[in-house]
């Protein structure tokens, strides 16, 4: 992955990484509570020779007591300094539990020594530093004392007396905190990206680009109320969905700029997609743009287009199949524009045998001589070989892959399947696109007061009076006019 990727990770998952660090935050908080305050005491000694001859002999002792300053910094720690600082006190401990909580130590080319206690109380590690102190300035002297008599050569004083400290040294609240967010950070973003490694599903442009090339006709993003208005002509003129499947008009006659595929199969991978709205809203959208459009739903399992138009589904693609009735009889016109419809028909018990038959074939190469585009809504590629076989017979294929729904596997399958029987693919339309996001498709450039007025009339009010007509060819086409390819011929 590079830079993008990775900021398309840290976009997608960027919940779980802000409930990570906040909880590195809490439980950084939790534990400066839970722990008990230790407070730190200081103290300081100096190291002098006690002479007062010339200048060489002053160097000398300096590096004497240079020399004698770390072996005096080990004797801090023995029982000959710490016993008699428990004595003093009156300790309920040994010298080896006291080592535990003193440390000392000396800065380089110094005689100074540095003594840190610490305990639970801070005026207790003020005194126990203090005396410790004291006691090795004793045993030094005891130490250094000649076995012949005299004074040491050596002597120790303290130049800063143990204070007791205002605040605790530990807990830092502070660092805690810092560090409980730099884990949680990590945490999250680990996850994130361990998460979006192992999510195969199709999120966005970026994830169709591993499995891919083929086109992006278009993405539709995600509606609410696109479950209760579906249809184009339900929402409002200017608004992002309307506005989408316009631009998905525009990008398939570009992507078939040649006219070759008058007739468009419309598929997806898994039932859900959103194939069936798709196929219905690019007939419409097509049929608003002046073209004769002749909607088939061929979903000879689950047919959903004459629920959207509102049509009855009893007599259509499988009652021509079977030679019960003309085309021309069966198709119903929808709406105000040249669009008409052949719902499913009967469902038949055998929907790959009529979908693959030369009546199938027959029936597609006479609408494409009436209708400047044919669109079929075929059922799912994996599920079914039905669009797969009917793919054959179709000039194009646009694939719909749901957002968030279709793995990317799944894709790979589907794409597979249409290649090993030869189909063309026009392209891939992404429906169900966040609406916001790394992975967001939304024309916000045209809403202006789209939103404010609102989407059409309820679903009832915008399903036409659907008709058939026995002479529909001759209506529709007339003699003078030749047919049409797809995209309209404009010369």
């Amino acid at each position: 992955m590079d830079l993008r990727d990775y900021l398309r990770v840290l976009r997608r998952n960027w919940i779980l990484i802000a409930a990570t660090s906040l909880a590195g935050i809490l439980v950084g908080g939790a534990a400066s509570i839970l722990t008990q305050p230790i407070y730190t005491s200081d103290t300081q000694l100096f190291v002098a020779i006690q002479s007062s001859g010339s200048v060489l002999e002053l160097q000398q002792g300096n590096t004497f007591s240079q020399a004698r300053v770390q072996s005096y910094v080990k004797t801090v720690g023995s029982p000959v300094v710490l016993q008699p600082a428990i004595d003093s006190l009156g300790l309920s401990m040994t010298a080896e539990q006291l080592a535990t909580h003193v440390k000392a130590s000396s800065e380089v080319n110094t005689v100074l020594i540095n003594i840190s206690v610490t305990d639970n109380s801070s005026v207790q590690a003020a005194a126990i530093a203090q005396a410790v102190g004291n006691s090795l300035v004793r045993a030094v002297d005891t130490l250094e004392r000649p076995k012949t008599g005299g004074t040491s050569p050596v002597a120790l004083s303290i130049i800063k007396p143990a204070v007791a400290p205002a605040a605790p040294s530990s807990p830092n609240t502070r660092l805690n905190l810092l560090l409980g967010l730099a884990i949680g950070l990590g945490l999250g973003i680990a996850s994130a990206v361990l998460r979006t490694t192992l999510d195969s599903r199709v999120r966005g442009e970026a994830d169709l680009r591993h499995v891919t090339d083929a086109p992006l006709l278009g993405g539709i993003a995600f509606d609410q109320d696109a479950t209760k208005k579906p249809l184009l002509t339900q929402a409002a003129a200017q608004s992002p969905r309307a506005e989408s499947f316009r631009q998905l008009r525009t990008n398939l006659q570009f992507a078939n700029v040649s006219g070759r595929a008058k007739t468009v199969l419309i598929t997806s991978s898994l039932p859900g997609e959103g194939k069936s709205t798709t196929a219905t809203n690019l007939a419409i959208a097509l049929a608003q743009a002046g073209q004769t459009v002749c909607l088939v739903d061929a979903d000879l399992r689950r047919p959903m287009i004459n629920e959207y138009l509102g049509m009855d589904r009893n007599a259509g693609l499988t009652t021509a199949l079977l030679g019960i009735e003309e085309v021309g009889d069966l198709l119903q016109q929808w709406g105000e524009d040249q669009l008409y419809v052949l719902t499913s028909g009967q469902i038949p018990p055998n929907p790959s045998e009529l979908l693959g038959s030369q009546e199938m074939k027959h029936l597609i190469a006479q609408l494409e001589l009436t209708f400047d585009t044919v669109i079929i809504d075929a059922p799912p590629l994996l599920p079914v070989t039905d669009a797969a076989v009917l793919s054959q017979h179709v000039g194009g294929v646009v694939v719909v892959v749901g957002s968030q729904k279709t793995r990317q596997q799944d894709l790979s399958k589907s794409l597979g399947a249409l290649e090993m029987v030869g189909s063309t693919v026009l392209g891939v339309v992404l429906n169900r696109l966040p609406v916001k996001g790394p992975d967001a498709y939304s024309y916000t450039y045209y809403r202006h007061d789209a939103l404010k007025s609102g989407s059409s009339s309820n679903f009832e009010e915008t399903k036409p009076e659907s008709r058939r007509s026995n002479d529909l060819f001759q209506e529709i086409l007339p003699e003078e006019r030749p047919a049409r390819v797809f995209p309209a011929n404009r010369h």
